[in-house]
């Protein structure tokens, strides 16, 4: 048996991998749901100012990514997009939310919606932490 470790993987290996666990995963996932889905917030113009990229993942609402333009902070932009995806997410018969969130990102704002801290990695990724929280819906 050899063993090679390689720091410039090609597409083609991460596929190699990714496929392989999926193939092993499908009898106990395959029946499981699964949407991704986008909530985005306009100006007046038309121009994007905020987003949020998130799946329904069996009966969990999964928020990947939530943007919002720096002079659009402050204003509760994130918070109606939050609760949008949230309200979406209820449509479909979810009952809780997960996401994660980096110490110098939004964990207070997180926590003044309701969720709640699960887990933190510290120190992570060198000095940092990182924040997994959960909501019931």
């Amino acid at each position: 048996m050899a063993i090679q470790v390689d720091s410039t993987p090609t597409p083609e290996d991460i596929q190699a991998i990714i496929e392989g666990v999926n193939q092993h995963n499908a009898p106990y996932l395959e029946s499981i749901k699964s949407q991704e889905f986008t909530c985005f917030a306009f100006t007046d113009a038309g121009d994007k100012e905020g987003g949020l990229y998130a799946e329904l993942w069996g009966e969990w609402l999964l928020v990947k990514y939530l943007w919002v333009e720096p002079n659009a902070k402050g204003k509760g932009l994130g918070r109606k997009l939050l609760a949008e995806a949230e309200e979406f997410a209820k449509q479909q018969e979810c009952h809780s939310v997960f996401l994660d969130t980096y110490d110098f990102q939004a964990k207070p704002f997180y926590e003044k919606q309701g969720y709640q801290v699960q887990m933190v990695l510290a120190p992570y990724p060198i000095s940092g932490a990182r924040y997994y929280l959960t909501k019931p819906l």
